[in-house]
């Protein structure tokens, strides 16, 4: 059979999601042809005699650019088959069925795809038992460096991207892996990641993101697979994402990152603010955070947090607290604009809904958003997140500094910021890719 994977959108890397299925698919003898339509034109020729189309949907950007191209190809070619998969297809599967998508498959979407090539019913969105994971397949993918790359001090560096685990053993509530695995994670073999990474610096890759929900859900394997990275490839950096809970349960392990070439870690932070740690069911505290930055920097290794800033229990006060604590901790510079202006996201099937607070602002679901969309109680907190995100995008496009955006958001939220004294840009690692979402 011909089949075509689709991603649209992928933070800007090369995706995971097309080359590890087209592995799979091109060993059972199948025609697969991937197309990246964040990096390269969506062409129709392949569309046309495709068998089978499967569109990669790993987060709600994605989805939401996926949905015109859905209609397109069942307009070029209605007797294809349409597939969504990945996280976001799972949450919005009610939605995706109205476009036309015939099969939903979720986090082992490998299996699945397979199924559906054999003509067979792909079962369930997750479909039972465990991947057979082979060595991605990135062959007619656009090179990487087409795609972010890591800037750090001395230039950019060209960045691959591999998983060495799926799924997570937590449960935050707004995340979107908990509806999917419900408390599990699953482990690449070690031998299928390295095999990854080779043919990636192989390909032109210095740098690799490690984008498991959490590297340290498996840490033994984890630190078996960067010991070995850095064996074979010493001049090859990295960086991983890793909650603050489990920065502090293995600090024992942070040397070892440091040491195998750990430049930067992503975590979700969320918000300073306790009480709306407890209700996301983040597992650390405000306090546990600090703790962790200065973890990190005792270890030399940069601490990129991410934020919800605007949900439906932020006040104008915590908002600027939020704001002070970075400015404090000299968090400024690590932080993306986006991430101080970013509202909390109620796809369907949300655990979020579990919470009272939640269902009394929740409106019904919106097709075009892919959301619940939602009011704040005050309606000025809705000004201010509007008028954040407006000011961020105003200063993406002038190619302001962290810096001066931090200053002009400080003083939309309170007024004139005090005198900070910030560290020098060049010497904190950061991806050019600035979305999270």
């Amino acid at each position: 059979m011909k089949i075509v994977l689709i991603s649209t959108y992928e933070l800007g890397r090369q995706p995971f999601g097309l080359a590890s299925p087209a592995a799979i698919l091109r060993a059972r003898g199948h025609e697969v042809v991937t197309l990246d339509t964040a990096a390269e034109p969506a062409r129709a020729e392949p569309l046309r005699d495709a068998g089978l189309v499967a569109f990669f949907l790993p987060m709600h950007t994605a989805t939401r650019l996926a949905v015109p191209l859905i209609g397109k190809v069942r307009a070029l070619n209605p007797k294809a088959r349409i597939c969504c998969y990945g996280l976001y297809a799972v949450l919005s599967a009610e939605f995706l069925r109205t476009l036309g998508a015939g099969a939903i498959l979720g986090g082992e979407y490998e299996t699945g795809l397979l199924r559906l090539a054999s003509g067979e019913d792909p079962g369930v969105p997750d479909p039972p038992g465990r991947t057979e994971f082979l060595t991605p397949d990135r062959s007619g993918l656009p090179p990487l460096d087409r795609y972010a790359k890591l800037a750090i001090a001395g230039g950019e560096r060209i960045t691959g991207y591999t998983e060495s685990s799926r799924g997570c053993k937590h449960s935050c509530r707004h995340c979107p892996v908990v509806p999917v695995y419900r408390g599990t994670f699953r482990a690449v073999p070690a031998a299928v990641v390295l095999a990854d990474i080779r043919r990636q610096v192989e390909a032109g890759a210095q740098h690799i993101t490690f984008g498991d929900p959490d590297f340290f859900n498996g840490p033994a394997h984890a630190l078996r697979i960067v010991e070995a990275l850095s064996r074979e490839f010493p001049a090859v950096t990295y960086d991983v994402t890793i909650k603050i809970e489990h920065l502090l349960r293995h600090r024992d392990a942070l040397p070892v990152l440091a040491r195998t070439g750990c430049v930067l870690i992503t975590s979700a932070v969320e918000s300073v603010d306790d009480a709306v740690l407890a209700r996301l069911d983040k597992g650390h505290t405000r306090a546990d955070f600090k703790r962790a930055v200065e973890l990190c920097r005792a270890n030399g290794l940069a601490l990129s947090p991410t934020f919800i800033p605007f949900t439906p229990w932020t006040t104008r006060e915590s908002y600027c607290e939020l704001l002070r604590v970075l400015a404090k901790l000299d968090l400024v510079e690590n932080v993306s604009p986006v991430q101080l202006a970013l509202r909390l996201l109620i796809p369907a099937g949300s655990l979020l809904s579990e919470l009272e607070e939640i269902r009394g602002v929740m409106q019904p679901f919106d097709p075009a958003a892919l959301v619940h969309r939602w009011s704040h109680p005050d309606p000025a907190m809705d000004r201010l997140a509007d008028d954040a995100l407006r000011l961020v995008a105003a200063a993406g496009s002038r190619k302001h500094s962290r810096t001066a955006t931090f200053r002009q958001l400080w003083e939309l939220a309170a007024g004139s910021p005090p005198d900070f004294h910030l560290p020098a840009r060049t010497t904190i690692p950061y991806l050019t890719e600035p979305w999270y979402c």
